[in-house]
């Protein structure tokens, strides 16, 4: 098996694989345990829990998917911002029509 794999404009090389996945498994394993273990105060917790989700998300970018400022990365920046918009709209309104729910039946 090659020790790395060919892509049109950029390597992809199996140690950014390995290294994305160390981080990966290190910051779930840090989220897990910050719960498990009731480190942190809630309001706390909910904080450095969505802080790690952020770090999560970059270096899953970075990683696996290869989105940088070099000329291949910058086209597929276009769709996965978009993608990441229509998410957020989603996730946002799911939340706004659960709390709205909530607040108007017990209220």
């Amino acid at each position: 098996m090659a020790n790395h794999v060919e892509q049109s404009g950029g390597k992809k090389t199996l140690k950014s694989y390995l290294i994305g996945l160390a981080l990966s498994l290190i910051l779930t394993l840090l989220a897990f345990a910050l719960v498990q273990k009731h480190l942190l105060t809630t309001a706390n917790l909910y904080i450095t829990l969505g802080l790690l989700a952020i770090a999560q998300f970059y270096v899953q970018s970075v990683c696996f998917l290869r989105i940088n400022s070099s000329k291949e990365g910058q086209w597929h920046l276009l769709p996965y911002l978009f993608s990441i918009v229509i998410i957020a709209i989603l996730a946002g309104g799911t939340m706004w029509i659960m709390y709205n729910l909530n607040y108007y039946m017990f209220n």
